[in-house]
């Protein structure tokens, strides 16, 4: 492997430090500061890594990543950490350092609240390195912080005296040879001029990762925080609202041009059984299987089902062909485990189990083309067609391995009926397969004390006969099929990171057979009271499964030339996906269709711990639907929360949060303001449309966020799509927001046809946005209906995609408030009645009817479905906020009418920002306190008006704005 670096490069450092530990040797090609080493990056960028000639790793972290392969959470968290937040903070520190500039007060405090969550590092670290040792987090913070904290040389000063912990840290690694070794390659004979001379040429390459520069202000950017479970969605994200950058001639031409001539293309109708047709763009998608023993939890739903039904949605919506399959892992030992404990036979687990399954999915709304089982014929014939295959060509191996035997059940024992202490962190509770405390794979007869699982007697370690896949021999062709798709797939970077570090030492043979019953049959005589392995038979499933939905499955799966192949899983089944299974279809050489494409999350932790059945800890999917929370608010949150770059959590804090702040009062009001505005003033009729200049830039600015919502969802990176349309939605809010037309539609006739452009472009963007929203929340629709002829739905074309999407759907779409709208709907049905004086049993039966969808609605809100209107609504326990937000707006009808509801809504503000002023002003001149308290009462009780108008809860307000803690 070769190293190019530029002299005094400080980011060259880490991946010198990662090479000594791991024993890699590097060879260095000193590279002066413009050299651009990566043909197809659009700027230099130093240190590079080539792993192999012309395949290169360009972000230092990545390249530690993968000399130190670890999997952890912790490890990630904080790589991911100090490459997004630690180093675009660090920079003006780095050129003090060297002299360059002088450090402010302001970035003084700044680095204050950096060295504290370091300190979090070191205290909160402090029992997994002593298990596992030096970590590549270790060596990228290390390395990252020693210009600015070296004794003598740093811009902190003191802080050996104010971060202890720290401290220790910093030296006892400072003291070892691979740390010592990394600073004298960089740094010995270079001194501070070369730093100083790098750090300037790297500048552009210092700033926030390109994705992050998008959802990011310039202001935003600089706060820095500890990392965190929820660290994908920070708060400086949640405020980001459009883009900075101005808005090119280039655009304003490209954004018109779609306006006045774009068609929308017609969906395609969905005939089964779908299969891949010439010409067309053919895609099988697959979720990993999941186990049949257990209910998924909401952990288990993102990380595989869900992400792959939002994909295939957006493929339908392409008007891609594709088809997505998925179904239950039945066989294995974790059934025959499952079906002990319940006292059935593993059969009827798998009925049992594969019902619980569909009915979860379908809740959850995942439209899979076919969700089947691999428990049938087609996964028997086939898993041994291609066993046969392998075994003619010399890819099967035979050989004895040592296996614990339970003498008092007479049986060997597969890896999940070994329970023991974990021989690396000595963890009391670890499987055979895998120690869940430390994460590692183990061996069964590695473990301490092992114990069987049925009759927890003590076993013993015998010799018996297995079947091995030869992986050495096919990792040629691996390897070649992996250097095409890593450059032309789209593959997740943990997927790249597992991929490489399983082949870089070179692959081993991997036993493919188990001793039990509850299994596919070994055909092969001598080995025929065995069963496959579940890691070699399970991904033949996907097989299977398609040869279950359509005779013609061979065109999906040998038609390589034709199909591309998307899987959907979890980062902990990488490996099986990336390097097993393909060895299997590549050693068949059947012409099989091998992944083209891995998306792989990381880890959904529920609130401050894992989820788990046992421990009652989590939301899983059978009891979902028994909070009142619609499936669709679920999916918003769990794909806005999606750990796609590092683990995060699905908090109910946040959960409500999130609800509230993004579904409610930015996407639902918007969506709600503009199509109940064009209702009430306009019955209901788009208006023609005279577009001024700040039209034309909204136009643009859209067509701008359209086309990063193509590539983002292109790319499978859900959560950043997600978030491009809620910045639709805030550009929309915006427009509305400046414009104000609850007051033009008052005004001169000029001013009502202004209203009637401003309220109809609105409605049409509230359009595009029930079309892009479709795959993330399919079932939420929205009701209203325009009479006449609409506009066309703008910001959809001016592009090279314009002619392949189909993303602008029908005009009538889907609907964010229907409780609210049943509600509103059954009170005028009420008034109505009584209006006419009908029979009071009739009226008393309607009114039953009202406050049995408002009891619902209260449900959804987060309120207390059984509290009196007109008391104050009482609080929801923390233990009871199964109930959040539904994110339903309000109904315009009952406050009046779009207009006066915002009117009322901007009085409210600026008597609140009065009143604001009013209370600092006499905290500042130190009046006296009964005063102030007179003041600070008027404003809470603004306050609380305008929390009423706006559609929230009066009572969540306290002192000073801020919301009120833990809920009792």
């Amino acid at each position: 492997m070769n190293i190019h670096t530029d002299p005094g490069n400080f980011q060259t450092v880490k991946i010198i430090i990662a090479s000594n530990i791991s024993g890699t040797q590097l060879k260095f090609v000193e590279r002066k500061h413009e050299d651009k080493v990566v043909p197809y990056l659009s700027h230099n960028v130093l240190p590079v890594l080539e792993v192999y000639p012309n395949k290169f790793l360009f972000s230092p972290n990545s390249a530690v990543r993968y000399l130190l392969p670890e999997d952890d959470i912790i490890v990630e968290q904080w790589l991911e950490w100090e490459s997004s937040q630690l180093q675009p903070v660090l920079f003006p520190y780095l050129l003090a350092a060297v002299g360059h500039n002088k450090v402010e007060t302001d970035l003084l405090n700044r680095i204050t609240k950096i060295t504290q969550s370091i300190s979090t590092l070191e205290l909160k670290g402090k029992q997994y390195l002593s298990k596992v040792g030096l970590s590549s987090a270790d060596v990228v913070v290390w390395s990252s912080l020693y210009p600015i904290l070296t004794p003598g040389k740093g811009c902190i000063k003191d802080w050996e005296k104010q971060y202890p912990n720290i401290k220790s840290w910093f030296e006892a690694l400072s003291q070892t040879q691979p740390f010592q070794s990394g600073l004298d390659f960089v740094y010995k004979g270079s001194g501070t001029d070369a730093l100083k001379s790098s750090l300037l040429a790297q500048r552009p390459s210092l700033q926030l990762p390109k994705d992050q520069v998008k959802m990011q202000s310039t202001e935003a950017a600089k706060k820095v925080s500890k990392p965190s479970k929820a660290a994908d969605t920070t708060q400086a994200e949640e405020q980001q609202s459009v883009p900075e950058k101005a808005v090119t001639p280039e655009e304003l031409k490209a954004a018109a041009n779609a306006w006045k001539t774009g068609k929308c293309l017609k969906p395609v109708e969905r005939v089964h059984p779908i299969l891949p047709q010439e010409g067309k763009r053919n895609i099988m998608i697959t979720s990993a299987l999941p186990y049949v023993n257990n209910v998924p939890h909401l952990g288990n739903i993102i990380g595989c089902v869900l992400s792959a039904d939002v994909f295939s949605r957006f493929c339908r919506l392409m008007n891609y062909n594709c088809l997505y399959i998925c179904g239950t892992d039945e066989y294995g030992t974790a059934t025959e485990t499952k079906a002990i404990e319940e006292g059935l036979t593993p059969k009827q687990i798998c009925d049992k189990y594969n019902k619980i399954h569909q009915e979860i999915y379908k809740w959850f709304n995942i439209d899979f083309d076919f969700f089947g089982r691999t428990t049938t014929s087609q996964q028997t014939s086939i898993s041994q067609d291609i066993f046969w295959k392998l075994y003619k060509r010399n890819y099967i191996m035979k050989d004895s391995i040592e296996q614990l035997k339970c003498d008092k059940c007479d049986r060997f024992l597969a890896d999940r009926f070994v329970e023991g202490t974990c021989p690396l962190c000595s963890y009391d509770d670890a499987r055979g397969d895998q120690c869940d405390a430390c994460g590692k794979l183990i061996n069964a007869i590695d473990l301490k004390q092992p114990k069987c699982k049925l009759c927890k007697s003590s076993p013993s370690v015998k010799a018996t006969q297995h079947l091995f896949l030869d992986l050495p021999k096919i990792e040629p062709e691996l390897k070649a099929h992996l250097d095409n798709v890593f450059s032309t797939g789209t593959w997740t970077n943990n997927s790249k990171v597992i991929t490489s570090s399983w082949i870089r030492d070179g692959l081993k043979p991997r036993c493919i057979s188990r001793d039990l019953k509850w299994g596919t049959p070994v055909p092969l005589e001598g080995y025929t009271d065995k069963v496959f392995y579940v890691w070699f038979d399970a991904p033949i499933g996907y097989i299977s499964i398609t040869a279950n939905y359509t005779d013609k499955w061979e065109q999906w799966w040998k038609n390589p030339k034709q199909v591309e192949m998307y899987n959907f899983l979890g980062k902990d089944n990488v490996p099986f996906h990336s390097v097993i299974f393909p060895c299997t279809l590549l050693g068949a050489d059947d012409n099989f269709s091998i992944v083209n494409h891995m998306i792989a999350t990381e880890y959904l932790n529920y609130e401050d711990g894992k989820f788990s059945k046992s421990r009652g800890s989590g939301i899983f999917g059978d009891h979902a639907k028994d909070t009142g929370i619609p499936a669709d608010i679920y999916r918003f949150y769990l794909l806005f929360v999606r750990p796609e770059s590092q683990d995060s959590a699905f908090s109910w804090d946040d959960f409500l949060l999130k609800n509230n702040s993004e579904l409610l009062n930015n996407l639902g009001n918007f969506i709600n303001r503009a199509l109940m505005f064009v209702s009430n003033n306009f019955k209901g009729e788009i208006q023609k449309m005279v577009l001024n200049d700040d039209d034309n830039q909204l136009l643009a600015l859209i067509n701008r966020e359209l086309h990063a919502y193509l590539d983002n969802m292109k790319d499978a990176k859900l959560r950043d799509a997600l978030k491009i349309v809620l910045n639709i939605s805030r550009l929309g809010n915006q427009f509305m927001q400046a414009n104000k037309p609850w007051v033009l539609v008052k005004g001169s006739e000029t001013e009502k046809a202004r209203a009637g452009t401003v309220v109809s472009l609105s409605a049409n963007i509230a359009c595009l946005l029930s079309v892009l929203l479709q795959p993330f929340m399919p079932v939420t629709k929205l009701k209203k209906k325009f009479h006449g002829k609409p506009a066309p739905v703008p910001a959809k074309g001016g592009s090279k995609n314009a002619k392949e999407t189909a993303l602008n759907g029908p005009v009538s779409a889907e609907a964010v408030a229907k409780l609210t709208e049943e509600v509103a709907k059954q009170g005028n049905v009420v008034r109505e009645l009584k209006a006419k004086k009908a029979e009071k049993s009739l009226i008393d039966a309607e009114v039953a009817k009202l406050l049995d969808l408002k009891k619902k609605l209260a449900a959804a809100e987060g309120k207390d479905p059984n509290a009196d209107s007109g008391s104050s609504k009482k609080k929801v326990k923390k233990s009871e906020a199964a109930k959040p937000s539904s994110g339903v707006s309000k109904p315009v009808a009952e406050t009046g009418g779009a207009q006066d509801s915002q009117e009322e809504i901007d009085r409210l503000t600026n008597e609140v920002t009065k009143q604001g002023n009013k209370v600092r002003d006499l905290k500042t001149n130190k009046s006296e306190k009964s005063v102030i308290d007179a003041e600070v009462a008027k404003l809470l009780d603004l306050k609380k008006q305008l929390a009423v108008a706006q559609g929230q809860d009066p009572e969540a307000i306290t002192g000073g704005g801020k919301k009120k803690g833990k809920k009792k």
